[in-house]
């Protein structure tokens, strides 16, 4: 893969096995060159281009980060960048960077390929699965996102959390993909509240789930995501703890998401606090999302490539102006 200028490459030639195949695999550091934010709850972003004339399929993902420092990590493909800057603020309408251009993560073609947060380890992909980006491919750059919890623990010379990313040139038969799900709304002071999502899946070709993610803050209890047939039919995706190191887990059970389903996903929040609490970008606020890590057949990943309500009070799965679903499974839903 070729990086873009600004930030030199390092290539280790490593194997990785995967099943009795052997894939040969390059890495290269996705990394913050290393930044000083000045203050917390600051999110920054940073890119690399992709050479376009080969085609690179993502095998892996090593994070080089702790929860002291990075609240959480996202890495996006975007055919273009928000930015060609080397770092830029990205994080909306949180705290901003003072001397730093302000923009999205993506300028275009915007999908996540990968989430991290918690201290969770390393990801290896199945065997014959990979994300797709570079020339045959709608990605032609990667951005590095990263929300800084703390500036406390960042050395003098500046940090570099990121993410080393295994890849290879060899042709994988399954092209991985991630599906995201999330709300908006609020929590009222005192209560237990459920966030939920839903979406129709509009892509015909069948959908292999093999690992989730949960994301909240310091609120959530539960999080737990489902594919729904006929909208009364559930089964469980994977549901945890948003507490423990938020990585990918292994889905329940295995399962194919077709054409004309719902996938849904509800995160069960406890609200303590003397205040209403709102979905946003700090640790003062609350996220619920929701993440389908998954691989189809053919070149592209599915899309749309996110699935995003209202949330509470307006929005859940069963109401009139909902997701319209029956049979809804609350205590389990609710409950590891």
């Amino acid at each position: 893969m070729q990086l873009a200028a600004w930030q030199p490459l390092l290539q280790v030639i490593c194997v990785s096995l995967v099943s009795s195949q052997t894939v040969e695999t390059d890495e290269f550091p996705l990394l913050m060159p290393k930044v000083k934010p000045d203050l917390p709850e600051t999110y920054l972003c940073t890119p690399v281009r992709l050479d376009t004339d080969l085609t690179y399929h993502v095998v892996g993902f090593k994070p080089n980060a702790t929860k002291m420092t990075a609240h959480h990590m996202l890495v996006y493909g975007c055919e273009e960048p928000g930015s060609k800057k080397p770092v830029w603020n990205c994080g909306e309408m949180a705290v901003k960077q003072p001397g730093l251009e302000s923009h999205s993560p993506c300028g275009s073609g915007s999908q996540i390929i990968y989430a991290w947060a918690m201290d969770a380890p390393s990801l290896t992909l199945p065997e014959g699965v990979g994300f797709r980006v570079g020339a045959d491919s709608d990605i032609k750059y990667l951005v590095l996102q990263v929300h800084y919890a703390s500036v406390d623990y960042i050395p003098a010379g500046g940090d570099d959390s990121g993410v080393f990313l295994e890849y290879t040139e060899q042709q994988q038969p399954k092209t991985a993909g991630v599906l995201l799900l999330g709300t908006g709304g609020f929590a009222l002071p005192h209560s237990t509240t459920y966030f939920e999502t839903s979406c129709e899946i509009e892509d015909p070709r069948p959908i292999h789930p093999f690992a989730f993610r949960t994301h909240t803050h310091g609120l959530g209890k539960v999080v737990s995501g489902w594919r729904v047939r006929e909208l009364k039919h559930w089964k469980l995706i994977g549901k945890k703890d948003p507490q423990l190191p938020q990585m990918f887990y292994p889905v329940d059970s295995e399962m194919t998401i077709r054409k004309g389903d719902t996938v849904a996903a509800r995160c069960t929040m406890v609200n303590h606090r003397n205040r209403t609490t709102y979905i946003g970008t700090t640790n003062e606020d609350e996220m619920c999302n929701f993440y389908i890590m998954y691989w189809v057949k053919g070149k592209r990943p599915i899309r749309p490539n996110t699935c995003f309500t209202r949330g509470p009070p307006s929005w859940s799965w069963g109401g009139y102006f909902g997701g319209g679903l029956k049979n809804i499974p609350d205590v389990e839903a609710s409950t590891l």
